[in-house]
């Protein structure tokens, strides 16, 4: 019996302790960690503030590389949702969802998941830093509530360990991610980048010459130009054509000393309308060949500027497309809405275009 009662103290004192250090414990917990990258603070922003490439640098993936995601709601911005679904353990299922959203500097995310707690969320705040401010200092937080749960009280002790892990791990990924994109500012560009979007193109026929090795100066290329497009004319009177819309660009290769380029016209026959799948039956003249492109989806923006200035636009589509999750394929071109002679001035117009897979 003495045993019994000792025991039975024993216990009373345990539960004693653990019930005051238990309410001794912090109700809440918050986590922060930093890194820098030397992207603009356009494209990290954009790359937080939707989850096109969530699974490319959160840490969940990377704990289950097999993780099921579903995005809903805005693409980006407040609303937007990622809900998770893992069979690892720990993992288990629950969401993120963007809460506030403060152009370039902030976004926050409101966190369901099975652990302990309740009101979870995380911040992503982005702070221009370095020499000159070129670098950005991207700074992730966690906090969480266990109100008078006691055993959340007692878990908040190892929340620095897992989940200043996991931001870790995130942030590392992020950076990495950020290197692969280029340095393009797509936001700024002083306003003569504009309307980026994703379009959908259909099938064209198209008449083309291709340049190359021609010396990167712009009378030269401006003359190769106008010279392959009289044989394009040549092409189109022999053959009952009409031209469709203005002439294009496709770059082939943009070498320090040289540019090689396609010439491009879309055709179709005289007053045909309706259907552009089927092929053409068509003779070409010199060095011109014909193809049908088929119907395919691309990132399009509109330029005004230098002809010299449409490399940095490429870019900064690419970098567009990239930080939403869209790889570029084949080869970038450009509509000239102006002309070919504007082309070469201040006053340049072009529509842009980059195939995405």
């Amino acid at each position: 019996m003495t045993r019994l009662i000792e025991l039975l103290i024993s216990l009373a004192i345990v539960a004693a302790l653990f019930l005051v250090v238990g309410i001794v414990l912090p109700s809440s917990r918050h986590v922060s960690e930093k890194v820098e990258t030397n992207r603009k603070q356009t494209i990290v922003f954009d790359l937080v503030n939707g989850f096109g490439r969530f699974h490319d640098w959160n840490s969940l993936s990377a704990r289950d590389p097999a993780i099921q995601m579903k995005i809903s709601g805005p693409e980006s911005g407040k609303g937007a949702k990622l809900e998770y679904s893992s069979k690892e353990k720990g993992i288990g299922d629950g969401s993120w969802t963007i809460t506030e959203s403060t152009p370039k500097t902030k976004v926050a995310y409101a966190i369901e998941n099975d652990d302990f707690g309740s009101n979870k969320r995380s911040v992503i705040t982005l702070d221009p830093t370095g020499r000159n401010n070129r670098n950005i200092a991207i700074r992730q937080t966690y906090d969480v509530d266990y109100g008078f749960n006691l055993l959340g009280r007692y878990a908040g002790l190892y929340v620095k360990s897992y989940m200043g892990e996991d931001i870790k791990i995130g942030l590392s990924r992020l950076t990495n991610l950020l290197a692969g994109i280029p340095n393009q500012d797509y936001g700024i560009s002083n306003g003569r980048l504009t309307g980026l979007e994703l379009v959908d193109l259909p099938a064209e026929h198209v008449l083309f010459v291709t340049s190359g090795g021609i010396k990167r100066d712009d009378s030269s290329i401006q003359g190769a130009m106008n010279s392959n497009r009289e044989w394009i004319s040549r092409t189109i009177a022999a053959n009952g054509l009409e031209a469709v819309g203005p002439v294009r660009i496709v770059t082939n290769d943009l070498a320090r000393e040289t540019y090689n380029f396609d010439i491009v016209q879309v055709v179709r026959k005289t007053g045909a309308t309706g259907d552009t799948s089927a092929q053409l039956d068509v003779t070409t003249q010199g060095p011109v060949k014909y193809a049908l492109n088929p119907a395919r989806r691309a990132v399009h923006g509109k330029f005004t500027g230098y002809f010299a200035e449409l490399d940095a636009m490429r870019n900064a589509i690419r970098a567009w497309a990239a930080v939403r999750g869209h790889d570029v394929v084949d080869r970038p071109f450009e509509v000239y809405t102006g002309g070919i002679a504007p082309a070469f001035t201040e006053n340049g117009t072009f529509d842009m275009y980059w195939q995405v897979k």
